[in-house]
């Protein structure tokens, strides 16, 4: 029995094969991952790390030009890529902050969508807001599913979070895209290999 979600970290096929069963827990860390999530939103928007050094070096005047020129966070959006328990949770979160919640999931019905308050999106629609959050299962078929040619869909002033898995992201696209500036920055909890190597530059 797995003390998590995800069942990614077993070979379920060969545990089958030899007839042991594999469990996990559905409802685990549910609200700690999307409060994790919110809590990387809300950092990225307001560069929590970059102010931070900023006030530790005494350049405390330098902060006040950048945090002007941010934007207000109500009226902007939020894109959810997949709409399952952490999204969900994360866009109940969201919405008290004025955010535009919008979300893709082709295996749920837009009509749950609607009744949380988010809007059904296509992916490109997703990766065009302010935020676009990964929440993803570590499936077959979601293994670095958002590339290259999606983060150039982003703006230059949006983040990319994950709290979801790191193989559903082309990390060397992901790596590229922020190195080339296509998008503001990036919020991460999960990472393809982990921890990361040295070398790794996120």
């Amino acid at each position: 029995s797995l003390g998590s979600v995800g069942v990614d970290s077993v070979d379920v096929a060969a545990a089958t094969a030899k007839g042991i069963p594999v469990t996990n827990c559905p409802d685990t860390f549910i609200e700690e991952v999307a409060d994790h999530c919110l809590m990387l939103l809300l950092g990225c928007h307001r560069d929590v790390t970059g102010q931070d050094q900023l006030v530790r070096d005494g350049r405390w005047r330098e902060g006040r030009t950048p945090l002007l020129a941010m934007p207000r966070l109500m009226g902007l959006t939020l894109g959810l890529i997949a709409f399952g328990h952490v999204a969900r949770a994360v866009a109940k979160r969201a919405k008290p902050f004025g955010l535009i919640i919008k979300a893709y999931d082709p295996f749920i019905e837009e009509l749950v969508m609607i009744e949380h308050g988010v809007l059904p999106a296509t992916l490109d629609e997703v990766m065009g807001c302010d935020f676009v959050s990964m929440h993803a299962p570590a499936t077959p078929e979601a293994q670095a599913m958002i590339k290259e040619a999606h983060f150039r869909k982003m703006k230059k002033t949006a983040f990319f979070l994950n709290v979801g898995r790191g193989a559903t992201v082309d990390e060397p696209a992901l790596i590229s895209a922020l190195q080339e500036g296509l998008m503001a920055g990036a919020g991460l909890d999960v990472l393809v290999q982990e921890p990361p190597r040295q070398d790794n530059p996120l």
